[in-house]
């Protein structure tokens, strides 16, 4: 009798429990998640400490305290992502695991799952010792915060979609997009500013992405008390987007590399 769903599930959990299981027998990687967020947090909380003679409502609202860990989040689970992947490649098992019946997007199921466990395991720690370093808690967002944090993650997997498509087509390579593409919309990103600061052609680049809408959304909640809805459904109705076109880039890439046999050689 055939199940795909049923064995689908399977293939994705055993992937899944590979991955913790990869991370459970390594103690610095698990303090390695949780550290780059917690050094972001203290150093731009004392930046933002400095700062609050200039302008108090920045402070008193935790704007740029929030703004460092909800922008955290879609680099960690980028990175999160990617990095799984790449220890698949650094292996040399990619092609053990394509022998398999294993399916493309199975495989992606599986990467997305570890990319939010680890996301989780580096955010939510940092957002803890924010309120007794800072006084800010950014669970007062309440469920916005959910919203906020999930349009950042699908934004991060869709580059981490594009990334591993890459590194499946071209190797290892190109290891080093994985660290680049992230801060390549930061700038369009506002993640520290109103878009009006961007100069008229970046603000037209930045109206495209998604992660503009969440953080003038997270500032209109934050300094005026609105939670603005118009700019969260752009937001998501982008990522949606964006992982259409991911998705497309990886699977086009992958088979280009089934086809010419790379998946043999994608390690070296």
């Amino acid at each position: 009798m055939n199940m795909p769903e049923h064995t689908s599930l399977r293939r994705i959990s055993a992937l899944l429990l590979r991955y913790l299981y990869l991370l459970r027998s390594s103690w610095p990687r698990i303090i390695e998640i949780a550290y780059w967020p917690t050094m972001q947090l203290i150093i731009w909380g004392f930046v933002t400490k400095y700062f609050a003679d200039v302008r108090p409502e920045l402070s008193a609202a935790g704007v740029l305290i929030s703004a460092v860990l909800i922008w955290d989040s879609l680099f960690r689970s980028h990175v999160s992502y990617t990095l799984s992947f790449l220890e698949e490649l650094w292996s040399r098992n990619l092609a053990n695991l394509f022998v398999t019946p294993l399916r493309p997007w199975e495989l992606i199921a599986s990467l997305a799952s570890i990319s939010m466990l680890r996301t989780l395991i580096g955010i939510v720690p940092a957002a803890l010792l924010a309120i007794p370093f800072f006084g800010v808690s950014v669970f007062d967002m309440g469920f916005p915060l959910l919203a906020f944090f999930m349009n950042l993650v699908l934004c991060g997997w869709a580059i981490s979609l594009v990334v591993t498509g890459i590194l499946i087509r071209y190797g290892l390579g190109a290891e080093s997009l994985t660290w680049v593409l992230p801060f390549l919309i930061a700038p369009v990103s506002c993640i520290y500013y109103p878009i009006e600061t961007l100069p008229p052609w970046l603000q037209t680049i930045a109206s495209g992405i998604s992660t503009s809408y969440v953080f003038e959304g997270m500032r209109s909640l934050l300094l005026q008390g609105e939670l603005r809805l118009d700019l969260l459904v752009w937001a998501f109705s982008l990522n949606l987007v964006y992982l259409a076109i991911g998705y497309t880039c990886f699977m086009v890439a992958f088979r280009s590399a089934r086809k010419h046999g790379l998946l043999l050689q994608v390690g070296e």
